[in-house]
């Protein structure tokens, strides 16, 4: 009998030890599912954990589950399975704001900025007391640039939550796009107020003052973010370029070479060869131009800048080479059609002072061909033209047999090529013979 009871106790104990951690794990998983974003909690294990639920839960606390799941998917990046679960969540109950909201954000950061406005639409039609629903649909609204419908809704956004420090983050993020600079400032102002240890604010607000040219306090204030956040190498890119506008080059060079072992992209290589430049240092500026350039061979801007790095050194022609490679990438870059255009007649007015010489390569008084009769009418011509052949024949006594012979083959296809298209509309014998000396000049290194 004593052990039957023994038995019984035994399951009562067992009985009261498994059913009290299920509904505690239950409702842990539930906590962590629905946890935000500055959670301690990772988004993957809020992810995991509204996994366990959905496959457990239905109604209301499935749709809360798909809508959570679908925010750690968004923190994650992972767009497409957060619209398919803000998909299915909107699907069980057409109602859900939230749900709504979350769809519209997601649609914004991919860009389909009509369905997220209708999404945004559909949130504060639902819940017209959600201050992040107003938030949503401004910045769809600051995305497509009508600015000042994002200011009305950021604003109503603030009136229904007035302590809101991301509102007026991006209350400021609408002034400044629409040019107000003083009013950007004050709502960063606010929104540091609320919470005075999130970087991007200060950074935001030292990009306004720098609008204003008061570089001093935006120093300050990028100063302030790279203490709150010193991982985040576009901090010290932002410093950097505030010290270039006040001439502080080595202060500059040392905030880009943190922005550059952070995280090496072209256009942090690019602004320290603007540096660079400055300094009067052109060879390291050039090799800068150069790693942006490996980096990102469309980057018109660090064509640009290292054609102003060759024409310090007077190299004029690869300076023209750069500027007209920039123009090809961004025909509307009209720095460069400037410096183009400087850099032409400065290279004219060195020939005309005797730097080159003022025949081409062959005989024009025996010239037959009407792109020889043009070549020798035109001075700038001409002097490509004997660029051209000086440059083949340093390149032909740097090769070997083989490179020598394929060398000539090379031009003349060059020069089969420019005597049969010559005249035609679509044939620019000045941009060809261009390329033709960039090319050879780059077989000579």
């Amino acid at each position: 009998m004593h052990r039957v009871l023994a038995i019984f106790a035994a399951v009562c104990l067992l009985a009261a030890y498994t059913g009290q951690p299920l509904l505690a794990q239950t409702s842990a998983k539930a906590d962590i599912c629905a946890a935000g974003d500055d959670s301690a909690v990772s988004a993957k294990q809020r992810v995991a954990a509204c996994t366990a639920l959905i496959g457990e839960a239905k109604d209301d606390a499935l749709t809360a589950a798909l809508v959570n799941r679908a925010t750690a998917y968004y923190y994650l990046n992972k767009m497409p399975q957060a619209l398919a679960d803000l998909d299915r969540a909107i699907a069980l109950d057409g109602k859900n704001a939230r749900a709504f909201r979350e769809r519209a954000e997601s649609y914004r950061v991919v860009g389909k900025l009509d369905r997220a406005l209708a999404d945004a639409n559909d949130a504060v039609r639902l819940d017209p007391s959600d201050a992040q629903a107003f938030d949503v649909r401004g910045n769809v609204f600051n995305n497509n640039g009508q600015y000042e419908r994002a200011i009305s809704d950021y604003k109503e956004g603030l009136r229904l939550d007035p302590n809101s420090a991301q509102l007026n983050l991006d209350l400021g993020v609408a002034y400044y796009f629409r040019g107000d600079y003083e009013n950007a400032i004050k709502a960063y102002g606010e929104s540091i107020r609320i919470n005075p240890k999130r970087a991007r604010v200060y950074t935001n607000r030292g990009a306004a003052y720098k609008k204003l040219g008061r570089t001093d306090r935006a120093i300050q204030d990028e100063s302030e973010a790279i203490r709150l956040d010193p991982g985040y190498p576009e901090y010290f890119d932002n410093r950097g370029l505030s010290y270039s506008e006040n001439g502080d080059y080595d202060r500059a060079i040392a905030d880009f070479d943190q922005a550059i072992r952070l995280k090496p992209e072209a256009n942090f290589l690019t602004n320290r060869g603007d540096a660079y430049n400055e300094k009067g240092e052109y060879d390291r500026a050039i090799e800068d131009y150069n790693r942006a350039l490996r980096l990102n061979p469309g980057f018109y801007l660090a064509y640009n800048n290292r054609g102003a790095a060759y024409r310090h050194k007077g190299d004029l022609d690869r300076a023209i080479a750069d500027y007209q490679q920039a123009l090809r990438i961004n025909p509307r870059l009209d720095s460069a059609a400037e410096n183009l255009a400087a850099v032409r007649q400065e290279r004219d007015r060195r020939q005309l002072a005797g730097g080159g010489s003022a025949e081409p390569s062959f005989d024009c008084a025996t010239a037959k061909r009407a792109v020889e009769k043009a070549i020798c009418s035109d001075p700038d011509l001409v002097r490509l033209d004997r660029a051209i052949d000086d440059a083949y024949k340093a390149a032909l006594a740097k090769l070997d047999r083989r490179g020598v012979a394929r060398l000539r083959q090379q031009q003349r296809a060059f020069l089969a090529t420019r005597n049969k298209y010559f005249g035609r509309t679509d044939y620019h014998l000045k941009e060809r013979m261009e390329q033709r000396l960039l090319v050879l000049r780059r077989t000579v290194g």
